[in-house]
């Protein structure tokens, strides 16, 4: 492949929050009287933006789900993030060096189900925001992962960005784009964009990524180099 870009998600590989995320959504859930428990998390609802997770444990609950409601709880749980995050976030090992180093091989970018201020203050934290081309959120992709249209969104992010900053307005493909994803519906989602997809080991095994149709599996960010994206994919 061509490296062109790579686009990397947020929970799960670049901060490591997934039990803060779990965490607000049962408590939030609790006060709305829904239980849902770890493992109903990690088979249901990971991969979800905070909308679509409230909405299908609501669903799933048998309780209506409508905007209004939707609207408070995603509220609710934000400025709890806030909270929890001012306390001090924990990042994966390397994940400001990875960005780094990333960004000097290629435009980077940023596809989440998180909220863009949750992603940007996380960025800040890691000293790295400006190293990022493009961020797309759950504001911006209202289909969330396994749905394609975030990765899309962020390739034509990406492509404006190129076509903006290079004369010979030289395209980008989905194919030339490498994403760094650590949920099955966050390796679906990229694959279905057409571009290819590293699992990263941080949340399910290496078999279930693979199955879910990675095409190559990190254990840690150290892992992912240059060397080791000619290694895997060619230059």
């Amino acid at each position: 492949m061509a490296l062109g870009a790579v686009i990397f998600d947020f929970n799960g590989v670049l901060i490591d929050d997934e039990s803060v995320h779990f965490s607000l959504f049962q408590e939030v859930l609790a006060e709305e009287g829904v239980m849902i428990t770890p493992q109903d998390y990690h088979e249901r609802y990971l991969g979800y933006d905070d909308r679509r997770c409230f909405e299908a444990a609501l669903l799933d609950a048998g309780q209506s789900a409508n905007g209004a409601r939707l609207d408070e709880l995603v509220a609710r749980k934000a400025v709890r993030y806030v909270a929890a995050a001012e306390r001090g976030l924990r990042f994966f090992p390397g994940a400001a060096e990875t960005l780094e180093r990333t960004a000097a091989l290629c435009p980077i970018a940023i596809c989440s189900g998180a909220l863009r201020a949750e992603i940007e203050y996380g960025l800040t934290r890691l000293a790295r925001l400006d190293r990022v081309s493009a961020i797309i959120s759950a504001e911006d992709a209202p289909n969330c992962k396994p749905h394609p249209q975030g990765y899309l969104l962020a390739l034509e992010a990406l492509q404006a960005r190129r076509n903006g900053r290079l004369s010979t307005h030289s395209p980008l493909a989905a194919s030339d784009c490498l994403v760094i994803e650590d949920s099955l519906a966050g390796v679906i989602s990229a694959k279905g964009a057409g571009m290819r997809a590293v699992g990263i080991t941080n949340t399910y095994s290496a078999n279930d990524l693979r199955e879910a149709g990675a095409d190559a599996i990190i254990d840690s960010l150290s892992r992912f180099t240059h060397d080791w994206i000619q290694e895997q994919f060619g230059s």
